[in-house]
């Protein structure tokens, strides 16, 4: 081995005898693992009045799996979606109602859209001198080095006051889809060597309608397209203090930290394939379907494809059906139930009904595969990356932009809860880990084998 050549396999053969704990001390200890129990139930960690997710009912002292709701602040999300759908574009209610509690008037509603449109808008040469400089495939990555660079020019920066944590929360909201696209193009130009395209958003559209707008090269796009973008925003703007990035969003808000860094945290979590990154493995385990089963309507054969993938004897080879089953949810996802209806009209507008009846198939059949294979404590049903994924897929939305979509959704829940915890914040939080380390007795050097 040369000098300049270092020896990471070794290393981390080192690591991995060092940080080795035997698994049957979680359970000695009684170590709920990814702070869930053996059922699935997450450990009790806080309070919040911004969001409920059910999954089970109480009878007779038994948990019974019912299907999934949703409420944002009170409000069932089917009724929310089915209040605005054909009236309005939603993005700008939704956000208005997690982080001020209450449902906007017309007037309130325009007064906000005019307050997301006026900060629309970035430091001088922030997108040449930031987002274009070093930029990366990954997208979330570039998104989260320019949230943490528009710290720089907030003389304000570490003012927790909740006034402006507000000010500064409500300036995410509205430049985050720039952020990205604008990553997105950096990437495109300077990496695939296509034309770059920055278009400035537009104060009198919608957030779904500029991101469509500012993403393709003639700025064009449907209303269809748009009106589904946005649903699909509103569905992914909360999900329960509870899952990885939000509960994240607490915890780095629990130590006092900037809005800054407490969302850059946030990003570094939604990023992760077990979180954000899932609706990307639905399209790559899709397209490995559609190649190696010949007759996407011959139910035998698909099924035998989708008992392979779980037996890991195919795609990637992790045994996993990616897009079905959900952490909380058991029988459904109401959000994956909301969007399925939008995402049949999207398919006959696109000529992809086809593929909707593959993925229809596939979120009938994948249940009965995997409790086949597996004892499950819950129902398996299709959760709504599976079929966001397709969605995006059909408004030709580039992979790279997939999480960072979920994100300028998500920041308006991360606003919501990071304003909680600031209102109600008594201690930094601080779970407990049990040492299970030996004492050692300390040998110099020289006689260290």
């Amino acid at each position: 081995m040369k000098k300049t050549e270092i020896d990471y396999v070794g290393y981390a053969k080192l690591c991995r005898e060092a940080d080795k704990i035997a698994p049957p001390l979680f359970d000695e200890y009684g170590v709920q693992r990814g702070l869930r129990d053996k059922n699935g139930n997450g450990v009790l960690a806080g309070l919040t009045n911004i969001s409920r997710i059910e999954s089970f009912k109480l009878e007779n002292g038994q948990k019974v799996p019912c299907e999934g709701k949703l409420w944002y602040r009170g409000y069932d999300c089917i009724e929310l979606v089915n209040g605005f759908r054909r009236k309005r574009y939603g993005f700008e209610e939704i956000a208005y109602l997690l982080l001020f509690g209450e449902l906007p008037t017309g007037q309130q509603l325009i007064e906000f859209g005019e307050i997301l449109a006026l900060r629309r808008t970035l430091p001088t040469n922030f997108t040449r001198d930031v987002i274009m400089k070093a930029p990366s495939s990954d997208i979330m990555n570039s998104l989260t080095r320019s949230v943490l660079t528009l710290a720089s020019y907030d003389r304000n920066c570490s003012d927790t006051s909740i006034e402006n944590v507000l000010r500064q929360c409500i300036g995410l909201i509205s430049v985050f889809p720039m952020l990205a696209v604008y990553g997105y193009h950096s990437y495109n130009h300077y990496t695939n060597d296509e034309s770059m395209y920055i278009h400035r958003p537009q104060k009198k559209l919608s957030t779904a309608e500029n991101l469509l707008m500012m993403l393709r090269p003639d700025k064009k796009y449907t209303e269809l397209e748009a009106r589904v973008l946005d649903i699909a925003l509103v569905l992914h703007m909360e999900h329960g203090g509870g899952n990885n990035s939000t509960f994240t969003t607490r915890v780095v808000t629990s130590s006092g930290s900037d809005t800054y860094s407490v969302i850059a945290a946030a990003l570094s979590s939604l990023k992760g394939p077990k979180h954000g990154g899932a609706n990307i493995k639905v399209v790559e385990m899709m397209r490995d379907i559609e190649k190696n089963v010949t007759d996407w309507e011959d139910e035998d054969a698909v099924r035998d494809y989708l008992r392979r993938i779980l037996n890991k004897e195919v795609f990637d080879r992790k045994g996993l059906i990616y897009g079905m089953g959900h952490a909380v949810y058991s029988l459904s996802d109401p959000r994956a139930q909301v969007f399925k209806g939008f995402v049949q009209q999207l398919a006959a507008a696109k000529g992809r009904e086809k593929d909707f009846a593959l993925y229809s198939m596939i979120e009938r059949l994948a249940p009965e595969v995997i409790s086949q294979k597996a004892h499950i404590y819950k129902g398996v049903s299709a959760n709504v990356d599976f079929y966001s994924g397709f969605v995006y897929s059909m408004l030709e939305i580039p992979l790279e932009m997939y999480t960072p979509i979920f994100a300028i959704a998500r920041i308006a829940g991360w606003s919501a809860h990071r304003l909680e915890e600031l209102i109600n914040m008594d201690k930094i939080i601080r779970p407990a880990y049990k040492s299970v380390m030996q004492e050692r007795d300390y040998v110099d050097i020289e006689d260290r084998g």
